[in-house]
């Protein structure tokens, strides 16, 4: 029998094979892993630190969002304690003067009157711009509602709810 020390060619699918060209070749497959391991490893450590900077931007975004929300908090507390609730206010028009919709690019008449000077004066300006501009009996309750300012207004809100139904009503009582 043959030493297979003492062989100094290899067999490998019908090819001869030096040890020498096997030496080679494993050299080079262990030049591969290391260089892949070396990958690796890199691979390892970007995740880690990608990792590492993930959980740091979640706490950030966490701090922030509290942060956010204590403001929020703070700011709703300080209304709540500083506003007085809103005031429920009586609507002396009728639902068809109420539901009459005034059309947004509607300019109306920019007076207002406080109660210290003559209504007739005002109600007599009012109606001419009116005439000018036009607008529905309902537009124009709501827009000589609008140009009461002061006790003018407290007056129109001390109506009873529903009680005015048009504009000559409304001018009649304003007198």
């Amino acid at each position: 029998m043959r030493n297979t020390r003492q062989s100094s060619t290899a067999h490998v699918e019908g090819e001869s094979l030096t040890l020498h060209q096997v030496m080679e070749m494993m050299q080079g497959l262990q030049e591969a892993m290391a260089a892949s391991k070396a990958k690796q490893e890199r691979i390892q450590l970007d995740l880690a630190a990608s990792q590492a900077r993930n959980e740091e931007l979640h706490r950030t975004n966490e701090e922030l969002c509290r942060g956010l929300h204590n403001q929020a908090g703070s700011r709703e507390t300080e209304e709540q304690e500083c506003a007085t609730p809103p005031r429920e206010f009586p609507m002396p028009f009728s639902h068809a003067i109420m539901d009459a919709a005034i059309h947004a690019t509607f300019v109306g008449p920019k007076a207002t009157f406080t109660g210290m000077k003559d209504p007739e004066v005002h109600l007599t300006a009012f109606h001419t711009q009116m005439m000018l501009i036009g607008g529905s009996n309902a537009v124009r309750c709501k827009l000589f509602m609008s140009t009461f300012v002061g006790t003018t207004m407290e007056w129109f809100i001390s109506l009873p709810n529903g009680h005015v139904t048009s504009f000559a009503q409304l001018s009649t009582l304003f007198r």
